[in-house]
């Protein structure tokens, strides 16, 4: 067998093997038990958790993302309309929205409003044209019918008439515009974002309490004796991996007949930037990436637990720590190119999730090259550092000697490994 080995005089087996036939153990053991199927139905909680969530996430999005109105008018208007429009907003607040300077016009230039909105660039909701006393609104069809009557009251503001007359607004409607098309990409990343943090935290939790029975019963000191530690880290970290991802596949599969069934497809939510297979192709590995990180820290941790009851000790800071992540990186999709929004990139724990969020706002494909590259490296040193804690605290569980009955337990679980190896080779 090709690559680094690490064996002992007392005939162990190689590294990556040893680790295939913990892994194959554990997987089989965990699929083929009672316990799988109720491990089946325990997202119907958190996705309960997760609707409420995202129903509050909702009402956040429209403070966050503002709909602008453009100007593109003569000098003269512009100060006008800028004028009256802070002049009103004083008194209604909200209800009128924030105006950006587009274009300030000479006399005579036209300016194409359509383009500019259809192009899908910045924050622009719709466009007001022409002049104080025929102005034009270009805008689609829904912001038409929402900003005509206010578009009316801000002009006649602005020629500060006595009167007050409401002069007539000219409509042009469009299929999008960039408000739009950014309010639906952030929609769609702030679900990719919390149905990732669903899974992570669901899944990666239950490697807490993977060894509490094996070093109850003494099974994982045999273990020891028969196979590197090393590998017993990494057999239960990627079996653990493995039994997430058919879980993955039974709710995926079940939610997909669900919306089919209610007439729902990936199509109600807003394309994403990188296009819906390239983004889905992303989601699972930033889940893989974002398990195996977090599932080498648990699984360190966890070998620190000998009892129940400090599994359930150590499993409410780490539950905080998966939310401070996850809020981490879902204040830096609010926040581009800031510097919140890279340090949420380029620290481990969150950059999953930050970049699962800007394959959904952005169309650049080179930043998840480098940035699933990044996190590879970092699961290489997360699991190298959690295998060594591990290693050190799982050798304290029992006394070291090994008593007669013992040694022949040990050689028969070597014989164990070793049939099981050779029949996976």
């Amino acid at each position: 067998m090709s690559g680094v080995e690490i064996t002992a005089a007392n005939g162990r087996l190689p590294l990556w093997r040893a680790a295939w036939v913990v892994a194959r153990r554990d997987f089989v053991a965990i699929l083929f038990s009672r316990a799988f199927i109720f491990f089946l139905l325990g997202p119907l909680f958190p996705l309960v958790v997760g609707s409420l969530a995202a129903g509050v996430g909702g009402q956040v999005q429209n403070q966050i993302l503002s709909a602008d109105v453009g100007l593109a008018m003569p000098t003269p208007d512009v100060d006008a309309m800028l004028a009256a429009r802070e002049e009103l907003a004083g008194k209604l607040g909200p209800a009128i929205p924030p105006f950006v300077v587009v274009r300030r016009l000479q006399p005579g230039e036209d300016f194409a409003a359509a383009p500019l909105l259809e192009g899908r660039e910045g924050q622009l909701a719709a466009i007001i044209t022409g002049t104080l006393d025929q102005p034009t609104l270009t805008a689609p069809e829904a912001n038409l019918a929402r900003w005509s009557g206010t578009v009316a009251y801000i002009a006649a503001t602005a020629r500060q008439e006595q009167t007050l007359a409401y002069p007539p607004v000219g409509t042009v409607a469009v299929a999008t515009s960039g408000a739009d098309q950014n309010r639906g990409r952030y929609g769609t990343a702030r679900t990719g974002q919390v149905v990732l943090f669903m899974l992570i935290m669901l899944l990666a939790g239950m490697v807490l309490s993977n060894l509490v029975e094996e070093k109850g019963n003494k099974i994982i000191e045999i273990l020891a004796a028969a196979v590197p530690m090393d590998a017993v880290f990494m057999g239960k970290l990627f079996a653990m991996l493995a039994i997430s991802v058919v879980g993955i596949t039974v709710w995926g599969t079940a939610g997909a007949t669900l919306l089919a069934i209610g007439g729902r497809s990936l199509e109600d939510l807003a394309s994403p930037g990188v296009g819906w297979p390239l983004f889905l192709a992303l989601a699972a590995a930033y889940f893989g990436m974002g398990y195996l990180l977090l599932g080498a820290i648990f699984l360190a941790v966890g070998s620190m637990a000998a009892t129940v009851r400090e599994v359930q000790t150590l499993s409410m800071p780490v539950t905080m720590s998966q939310i401070l992540v996850f809020l981490f990186a879902s204040a830096a999709l609010t926040r581009p190119g800031e510097w919140v929004d890279h340090a949420a990139m380029v620290f481990p724990l969150s950059s999953p999730f930050a970049m699962l969020g800007h394959a959904a706002m952005d169309e650049a494909v080179w930043p998840h090259v480098l940035a699933l590259a990044w996190q590879g490296a970092c699961v290489a040193l997360f699991v190298k550092l959690g295998a060594g804690l591990f290693r050190k605290r799982v050798l304290k569980s029992g006394p070291q000697g090994a008593s007669r009955k013992s040694r022949s337990l040990v050689t028969l679980v070597r014989g164990l490994f070793s049939k099981g190896s050779a029949g996976s080779a």
